[in-house]
């Protein structure tokens, strides 16, 4: 399944090196959700978080003639989208915000609703405060944890996947998961103990 994601990838690749257009519009509409979420785990402006996507996917189009297919077409769309994030923060002067991502965003907007329906308000209340509690503790996570464990826990990628992403060995990948996973569960034992 993921061989033929890859090769529908390449072709769209190729017919936009071939100058269609259309092609690369595929691929955004492919991946715009994905980039989007990635890049509002760095930003919490939303305006911030749509231009910066929308400049990931231009920085994207114009570089399409240098990428080399040695890694997934979606794992160089990701280093760029994270690479730009990156940059906006250093343009901006600041670092990554400690609690302004959205905890409705994303993919935790359908898990949080289903668990929502069949909750106690006390337990809804506890579910909420416990999600706050682990994006708290991503966010004061190091950069290379934090990273590491978005795309591993948020963007579902394989270890390997991110070791490219990343451009580091997939050791060194799975310690960062480690240490992230570590340092998030003793937030929640701290939660746990007040």
């Amino acid at each position: 399944m993921v061989g033929q994601k890859d090769s529908v990838d390449k072709e769209l690749v190729e017919r936009v090196r071939r100058g269609d257009k259309r092609a690369f519009d595929l691929l955004i509409l492919k991946y715009q959700h994905k980039i989007i979420s990635i890049v509002g785990r760095y930003l919490g402006d939303r305006n911030d978080v749509q231009d910066v996507s929308q400049e990931t996917f231009i920085k994207a189009y114009r570089a399409i003639p240098n990428f080399r297919g040695e890694s997934a077409f979606y794992t160089w769309l990701y280093r760029i989208a994270i690479n730009t994030a990156k940059n906006h923060l250093v343009s901006k002067s600041r670092r990554p915000p400690n609690i302004d991502i959205d905890i409705d965003d994303g993919e935790f907007q359908d898990s949080s609703a289903v668990l929502r329906d069949n909750e106690s308000p006390q337990a809804s209340l506890a579910t909420k405060q416990m999600e706050e509690v682990i994006f708290r503790a991503i966010e004061n996570l190091p950069e290379e944890l934090r990273v590491a464990v978005t795309l591993r826990e948020f963007e579902g990628l394989s270890y390997e996947e991110i070791a490219r992403i990343m451009d580091c060995p997939v050791g060194t990948v799975r310690s960062r998961i480690f240490r992230a996973r570590e340092a998030i569960e003793q937030k929640i034992t701290l939660m746990d103990n007040d």
